[in-house]
This record gives structure tokens, sequence and C-alpha cells, in this order.
């Protein structure tokens, strides 16, 4: 099955940009910090062994095959699975109608026996169903809810509207290596103070450097790009942003951050991590910016801590990230502290 861009999952390399960003980092440490919200963030109950969890598809659709070695994922981590009623829906390229596809977010998070949602496949489909979302009964039943890629558009708004902490990590069809089920562990179960930080074979290369505090708000770049207008984004003063991206040549990405630019995104944020670019090399380099170009027309103006390389994306390990919840990076080491 030749797969859209938002599904690939991939690697990328940085050796190329490497050099090229070094010598944009800051020389002189920045500290910046955020004014926190009047409003909490509300944190789902953590999971625990013998917890069930819903698996749904508010996006695309996905073949039977590429999801059922999750089902063992699951097991593994001690979780019973809970289906969706239109998980194998198929629409066209959509899992199913955009009403069936919002009943089974909203009956996941109705459903007293379930304590978390998976979800199975990114792709396209999460911003048509956002104004069928019931956000009062979402907000009346917090519960950790996790994907990326289109995924984004999910997390995004269900923070906006209720003020729920959403979390970007693997879906049912990634890979689920032993860094990424280690990470979601960490984060989803354990809790409690962890740093994320990349292995030592994924180097990440500094923008600009210093530590930020601020809520952590990001995804999938084209989907926040895509949503820029609506009523569906959070507030972004004094936030951590970070981006994600697969399959898009540089000069889309360079369209895409111009677009936050002028939106007044990038003017308010407090630092700046872009993960990884999966497959995102320009059809003609000769005639191309570089990214590393792109990120220091963009970025370095904005003097915040920032870098590229985080192990978020479309890549085989993967951290997973609390939407909504403060954080502390430094961009000198390339870390996400979470208390």
């Amino acid at each position: 099955m030749n797969l859209p861009r938002r599904y690939a999952i991939g690697t990328f390399g940085l050796t190329a940009i490497g050099t090229l960003l070094l010598p944009l980092a800051n020389p002189l440490k920045r500290i910046a910090q955020t004014n926190l919200s009047a409003k909490s963030a509300i944190e789902p109950r953590r999971l625990q062994i013998g917890d069930t969890v819903a698996l749904i598809n508010p996006a695309a659709f996905n073949y039977e095959k590429e999801v059922q070695p999750f089902f063992k994922v699951l097991d593994n981590l001690g979780l019973k699975v809970k289906l969706g009623e239109h998980f194998y829906d198929r629409y066209g390229y959509l899992a199913g109608k955009d009403a069936d596809r919002a009943a089974d977010v909203n009956t996941a998070f109705a459903d007293d026996e379930v304590q978390a949602i998976f979800t199975g496949m990114g792709g396209w489909g999460c911003n048509r169903i956002l104004p069928l979302l019931d956000y009062n009964i979402i907000r009346n039943n917090p519960k950790i809810i996790i994907g990326f890629s289109d995924i984004t558009a999910l997390l995004l708004a269900i923070y906006a509207k209720t003020n729920i902490v959403t979390f970007h990590g693997p879906l049912g069809v990634s890979s689920w290596s032993p860094f990424t089920v280690n990470y979601l562990k960490k984060v989803l179960f354990d809790g409690g103070p962890v740093t994320l930080q990349n292995s030592q074979s994924v180097p990440f290369q500094t923008i600009g450097r210093g530590t930020a505090r601020g809520k952590l708000i990001g995804g999938n770049l084209s989907v926040i790009a895509a949503m820029v207008g609506s009523a569906y984004l959070p507030e972004w003063e004094k936030s951590i942003l970070f981006v994600e991206e697969v399959g898009e040549e540089v000069y889309r990405i360079d369209r895409m951050l111009t677009q936050l630019k002028l939106a007044g995104i990038l003017d308010r944020i407090s630092g700046f991590i872009f993960g990884q670019c999966t497959k995102c090399d320009a059809e003609k380099p000769q005639e191309s910016l570089t990214l590393a170009q792109v990120l220091s027309d963009h970025i370095r103006p904005l003097k915040i801590p920032a870098w590229y390389g985080s192990m978020v994306g479309h890549i085989r390990e993967q951290f997973t990230l609390p939407i909504g919840k403060e954080v502390e990076i430094d961009a000198n080491s390339g870390t996400i502290k979470l208390s």
C-alpha cells in the first residue's frame, strides 16, 4: 500500500544540516520565564495495569493487519482494549463518516469502563469532526488521549476547549520500539519527574541557547497551520512550541512557518523545538534553501531557546509528550523536563 505523507514511519539523518545549525546558536545563555495561566491544566489519571483502553480511528482508515501487532503491545502493557464501534469502517480515505468517527470519540470519553483512548491511524480527517465533538462530555470525563500526525488536531482542540492535558505519542500502527514503549510508560503510567533526551545515536542541533519554561503545545506542523484562524487552537502566550513533519519539501516548511509568523504565533512563544522532518529533502537541492537556513530565518530572530532534531515525529523511536503541561526545556542539551 502506498501511504500518503502523514502515514509514513521512517528515520531522517541530521548530518547534512548539523554543520550549518551549530553556528546559528546564540552564544549568550538566555533564560526565558513564563507567566503561568490562572487556569491550571487538568491532568487525567495515570494508567494502571488492568485498565481498559479504547482504540478508535478518528482520521484515516487502516487495514486490520496493520494494527494487529498493537493488540500484543497493549497486552504486554497489561491493558485491556475496547474497540470503537466504527474502528474498521471506511469512507474513501477516511475511517468512516464524520458523525460516526466523532461518535466514537464522544463514546470513549463517556464510557466509565475506559481509562484512556488510543488512536489507530493518522492521515487526514480529525479537523472534519472537531465541530461534532461534545466538549462538555469530554471536560466532565478527563482521560488520556494519545496519538500524533493528523491526531494533532484532536489533541489541540480538546486541550483548547477543555483544558485537559492530551498526549502526543505513538499510534496503533507505529513501530512500538522499546525506546517508544519505555517513554510512554514513564509518562502515562509512572508519572513524576522525567527528562526526555535523545538516544546517543540521534543528534540534535541548537538554534538558540538557553532554558525556558512554559506549557508544551504542538504537533504536526501542517496540521497546526491548517487550523490557524479556527476556534480550536489554544493560547500560545509564553508556550513551548514543538513541531514535526513528514514528506514536505523545505519550501513548504518555510511556507508553514511563515504562516505561523504572520498569525502572530511565533512572536508569543518562549521556546521552540523542531522534531524530525522525515523525507523532507528538496527535489532540487541546488535550487533550494536548506532546512537549517529556513529554521535560522524564522527562529533565530526570536531570540528564544530552540533546537532541531528532538525524537518527535514520523520515526521509529519517539517520545510521548504532554500537551498543555508545563515543562522546562534546555536547548543546550536538547532536553525536555516534565515535573
